[in-house]
């Protein structure tokens, strides 16, 4: 599949995953994201606890929650 194909996130998810991907640790991401609620799943490299991983990326995500929004984050599993 070529760039071309894939279907262009919008900017708020982009910026969210670009984030999220920053963090140490993370190996994958997914975001949902619906009116005033997102929900965000990682899922970790070895060698980091999974509790650690999501609270490095609850932190990660503070400077992009609007006011009155809920955020959700879990795992995800294996694809």
């Amino acid at each position: 599949m070529t760039d071309e194909a894939l279907p262009e996130l919008p900017p708020r998810a982009r910026k969210i995953l670009e984030q999220v991907y920053a963090v140490e640790g993370v190996a994958a991401a997914r975001v949902w994201i619906w009116e005033k609620k997102v929900a965000l799943g990682v899922r970790g490299t070895a060698g980091i606890a999974q509790a650690e991983l999501l609270r490095r990326v609850e932190a990660a995500m503070g400077t992009l929650r609007e006011p009155d929004e809920a955020w959700e984050f879990g795992l995800l599993g294996d694809d």
